[in-house]
């Protein structure tokens, strides 16, 4: 094994790569040892997220050549599938070290490849990519980012010409065409002339239609004033959230000046993940002192959105991605039946791990409800196979991500930061608070707590540990959870019984709703086990009892299953 490693390094150190790199793999393989093994030892693949990975040399790593392998494979594929056709492709980078490297690469191999070139003059979020590609006819797009990653990493994104990130049979022509190829068939060579730059005038046009998503004007218009804390983690949502508030009618928003600060090595947080406690602490100290009703926080592409709002007594309390998205959901559904939108031909959209809280609201105002597999390149395929048949009214996923409408086709934090402050505002025009309506919703619709636990892997190793662990559970599944029956078994690797792709996720559900998942992450060295458990709420006064009885329940199936 590690005789052929050291043979797939040694390639590396051919004329096809520059002295910089030529020297570093040297190096590694003077050194030897486990990190030169965990450079080489695969190649990157495409995940749920598309293709991740820590930045360095290496077959296994994200630097000019895995992006140019990519990228030229992407190149292949569109020559491929458009043949004889104009083919443009739209590119997009975050504030990682080195995005814009990246990005100028893949904007080099597509140009010599004679693909026409849109690329952003700087840095933008995710979600302006994918309106962009729409925008411009795109047949494609990419974005360089790693997400809510650690700085280390960084990542490649592609988008369909829909754009919505690729899924089959698009990806597998893709991810084939890129294992093909060897180093020396990427073209480098720049046509610069197909390079085009991209700046405020799509800005412009990407927050015209997110005021079109707008259902309370007047709401805002009454509330203009809310005082708002927003925080871009140093990412691209200080670039456009601060703007799509101000044209929603926003006049009140604090930003923190030290995350307002564009930087790769994220130095005010440990992780610039707003699922993370912590992300979010600067924020709700501004908001502490400026008297602030909401606090959000993007991650550093501005696809997922933390918030935190103040409780009954006052303290801000930190809504997971489920109960955001919930709140959401029941929003707009509350606002689109008020208004007199419900036809009978909407739909909402949630993935396969999502609390079903928003199956049930989704059901109670006569709209369908479709289930997709983890990822919003799934969610995004809904909302174009139904195109034109139904209208998706708005979804999102556990992880922090959500979307209305379809212009765009992927999770927007852009726009969700606008939605929920309108959401905000619309709940203090009717004198209540966000907390008021949380609660409400759990007393309406049954008060569902959710919880996730992820499991680190790392390297070659952990991938057999992981396999070995669903494997485990699959021969042995539980009977019983917290002694509740389990009365259903989803194993989504079965194709026929679930109506979707395969996946490697197991589903474990009780007589009372009880739900367990488990699922190996696609794009990070992780098993992911989500727990989701549910109880009525009579009243506003039994919150924090219902709340503790089912933190206690969660805590048991933890302790069941030996995960803490």
């Amino acid at each position: 094994m590690e005789s052929k490693i050291i043979d797939i390094a040694k390639e590396w150190l051919s004329e096809s790569y520059d002295i910089i790199t030529q020297k570093e793999v040297a190096s590694l393989i003077s050194n030897g040892g486990e990190e030169l093994i965990e450079s080489f030892y695969k190649d990157l693949d495409f995940g749920t997220g598309g293709m991740r990975g820590i930045m360095g040399v290496g077959t296994n790593r994200i630097n000019k050549y895995t992006i140019g392998k990519a990228t030229q494979g992407l190149a292949n594929t569109l020559i491929e599938m458009y043949p004889g056709e104009e083919i443009g492709v739209a590119i997009a980078y975050d504030c990682r070290n080195k995005s814009d490297f990246l990005a100028q690469t893949a904007a080099e191999v597509l140009s010599a490849n004679n693909i026409k070139v849109h690329l952003f003059e700087a840095l933008r979020p995710t979600p302006e990519l994918s309106f962009a590609v729409r925008e411009l006819n795109c047949k494609s797009g990419i974005v360089i980012t790693a997400s809510h990653n650690p700085k280390e990493y960084n990542g490649y994104k592609v988008y369909g010409d829909d754009g919505c990130q690729i899924v089959s049979p698009f990806d597998v022509e893709l991810i084939s065409k890129v294992r093909s190829l060897s180093i020396n068939e990427v073209n480098f060579k720049a046509n610069k002339e197909l390079i085009n730059s991209l700046g405020e005038e799509m800005d412009t046009k990407y927050i015209s239609r997110l005021k079109t998503l707008s259902l309370s004007p007047e709401a805002i218009k009454e509330q203009s004033h809310l005082p708002i804390v927003f925080t871009g983690i140093h990412g691209t949502g200080s670039v456009m959230v601060p703007k799509a508030l101000k044209v929603f009618g926003f006049t009140n928003v604090y930003t923190v000046a030290s995350q307002d600060i564009i930087d790769g090595n994220f130095p005010t947080v440990k992780s610039p993940n707003p699922e993370e406690p912590a992300a979010l602490e600067l924020a709700i100290a501004l908001a502490k002192e400026k008297g602030a009703e909401l606090v959000m926080g993007t991650d550093p592409d501005a696809d997922r959105v933390g918030i935190a709002i103040p409780n009954k007594s006052g303290e801000f309390v930190l809504l997971n991605g489920n109960q955001t998205g919930s709140l959401l959901v029941n929003y707009l559904l509350i606002r689109w039946k008020e208004l007199g939108k419900i036809t009978g031909k909407e739909f909402i959209a949630k993935t396969i791990v999502t609390t079903n809280l928003m199956d049930v609201i989704a059901i109670a105002n006569g709209v369908k409800v479709y289930n997709t597999l983890t990822g919003f390149k799934h969610i995004g395929a809904i909302i174009r196979a139904l195109e034109g048949k139904e209208k998706f009214i708005g979804g999102g996923e556990e992880s922090y991500g959500y979307l209305a409408g379809d212009f765009v086709r992927d999770k927007d934090a852009v726009m969700s930061c606008a939605l929920i402050a309108e959401m905000v505002a619309w709940a203090k025009s009717n004198r209540k608070n966000l907390f008021d309506l949380m609660q409400e919703m759990y007393m309406e619709h049954g008060f569902y707590l959710e919880d996730l636990i992820s499991i680190t892997k790392k390297g070659r190793h952990g991938a057999a540990e992981i396999a070995t662990m669903l494997d485990n559970l699959r021969s042995n599944p539980p009977k019983s959870i917290v002694g509740e029956e389990v009365i259903a078994i989803i194993d989504y690797l079965e194709t026929k019984k679930t109506g979707l792709p395969e996946s490697n996720v197991l589903q474990f559900i009780t007589a009372k709703g009880t739900k367990l998942t488990a699922r190996p992450s696609g794009t990070e060295p992780k098993i992911k086990f989500y727990f989701s458990v549910n109880e009525k709420l009579s009243s506003k006064t039994d919150y924090e009892l219902i709340k503790s009885k089912l933190e206690k329940k969660i805590e048991s199936i933890q302790v069941d299953l030996s995960l803490n």
